[in-house]
């Protein structure tokens, strides 16, 4: 049954002033940051403040036009327009400007605009029309299979510009799948593998390989209870890397520590794999296939640690996980940007009063910095008041999302609220040091055109699709 909805009164009006709320203080604290002697008016081009304002409103005639579109113009041309944000992730290849080491940009009339942030809303459309449509109805294998394509179609795109800071947050993705429906041991299996991740940057590869190997040994004892087997297994692996560790050094063969290891584990593995099928234990190739994808993590974090990230990006991370120190380096960003939300103390030194901000002591203080602005000229209230307004508006939307009678616009919301979700912890948690550096920017808040027309577009087609959802799509 359809009914005639009145779209003013309909809106979520709530969510548009906390978003209004953002934006005009994330704008005031740009203009702290731009502000000098020979400020003339907001207008003027020559400083971030100025080319801002016009951002904030070409986002606002975007708001406009969304909401004078017909609700059904959003799920009907969801695969079109993720099909175009891929399309310009490719183009960007060809004819995007590199900045910063990354070739994300495209370079028009004076202004930079990052398919990357577009991508974000094509693939969340993308993703709601697939798993809305009326053949899901429980997530199968292809359903996951499907979705890993949608989200990873983007996220390699962009992870090879290289850009793997926004590529990161495609990740997020797999939450909202897990609301849908994605069976529980795969997102504990994906919460093992970012274990895993960090520990391959903070432990030698041979030393995790060994623990991943006494994990698989408890868990063929967990699954078969027969200790005689178990023991068997421990003795046979044990007695195989004592002797391939043995040969190594008493031949003196030269092999690094790592080689010893898997080819030890290969023997050991072809051994236990053969008495398995023997004497009919269960299970065994299951958890040595596992073994060996577990173990080939390790090896990809250290290929793409050293092979894909650039020297500042390795150093970054570096000094986050404090294997290296180098405050006046590479470090030099976090910690004048701590240094400078300390200075602000309970209620901060006063608008424009800020030091750290006057003096440019932080690199890229409107963009990925803007944070540390807020520390130190309005203190804990004012980096406390960003908090609860970013803290305000995630549960709004998901209280949004809840009340939606399709799947459609429920997926959707779900997919808005985990991007703003993992930018907003990202970019809080980069100033304070918590995080490596990598260039998120804070929604409707950091400088810049394409995140604030990204971020805008991005929650304003789901205030479209609320504003009438007493009609079924």
């Amino acid at each position: 049954m359809k009914r005639n909805i009145n779209i003013l009164e309909s809106i979520d009006w709530l969510t548009i002033g906390i978003y209004l709320l953002l934006v005009i203080f994330g704008w005031i604290n740009i203009f702290a940051v731009g502000y000098n002697d020979q400020f003339k008016n907001i207008f003027d081009l020559k400083y971030n403040y100025g080319t801002q304002l016009i951002w904030i409103l070409a986002s606002f005639a975007l708001i406009f036009i969304i909401f004078i579109l017909d609700h059904k113009v959003f799920p009907f041309f969801s695969y079109l327009l993720y099909g175009l944000s891929i399309l310009m992730l490719v183009a960007v290849f060809l004819f995007g400007t590199e900045v910063h080491g990354a070739k994300s940009w495209f370079r028009i009339a004076g202004f930079s605009i990052q398919p990357s942030e577009f991508a974000k809303i094509g693939t969340s459309l993308a993703l709601a029309k697939y798993l809305s449509g009326y053949n899901i109805t429980k997530f199968t294998f292809k359903t996951f299979a499907v979705c890993s394509a949608i989200i990873g179609m983007p996220f390699f795109l962009i992870l090879i510009q290289p850009d793997p800071g926004t590529a990161m947050v495609f990740i997020v993705f797999l939450l909202v799948l897990y609301r849908e429906g994605l069976p529980g041991w795969i997102l504990l299996m994906a919460a093992f593998i970012s274990g895993l991740f960090l520990f391959s940057l903070l432990i030698d590869i041979p030393n995790i390989v060994t623990g991943l190997i006494v994990l698989a040994l408890i868990a063929h004892y967990a699954i078969n209870r027969r200790f005689r087997v178990f023991l068997i297994s421990v003795l046979i692996c044990a007695a195989i890397f004592m002797a391939a560790f043995y040969a190594n050094q008493y031949f003196k063969l030269g092999y690094q520590k790592g080689l010893v290891v898997i080819v030890a584990l290969t023997v050991s593995g072809l051994i236990c794999l053969i008495l398995a099928l023997r004497y009919k234990i269960r299970h065994v190739l299951l958890t040595l296939t596992l073994l060996y994808g577990f173990i080939a993590i390790p090896y990809s974090v250290d290929f793409v640690f050293h092979r894909v990230l650039k020297p500042h990006q390795q150093k970054r991370v570096n000094i986050l996980l404090g294997k290296e120190l180098d405050p006046k380096g590479y470090g030099y960003n976090v910690n004048q940007s701590k240094i400078a939300i300390g200075s602000g103390g309970f209620s901060g030194k006063g608008f424009l009063e800020g030091t750290q901000t006057k003096f440019n002591f932080v690199p890229e203080q409107s963009t990925d910095f803007i944070f540390c602005t807020v520390g130190e000229e309005w203190g804990f209230i004012g980096t406390s008041l960003v908090i609860l307004l970013f803290t305000g508006l995630l549960i709004r939307i998901v209280f949004i999302a809840e009340r939606q009678r399709t799947r459609y616009v429920r997926i959707y919301a779900y997919l808005v609220v985990s991007v703003l979700f993992i930018h907003f912890a990202i970019n809080t948690a980069m100033t304070i040091g918590l995080f490596p550096v990598i260039g998120i920017p804070l929604p409707f808040f950091s400088y810049g055109g394409s995140s604030m027309m990204a971020f805008s577009i991005l929650l304003f087609i789901l205030m479209r699709l609320d504003a009438v959802r007493m009609v079924y799509l």
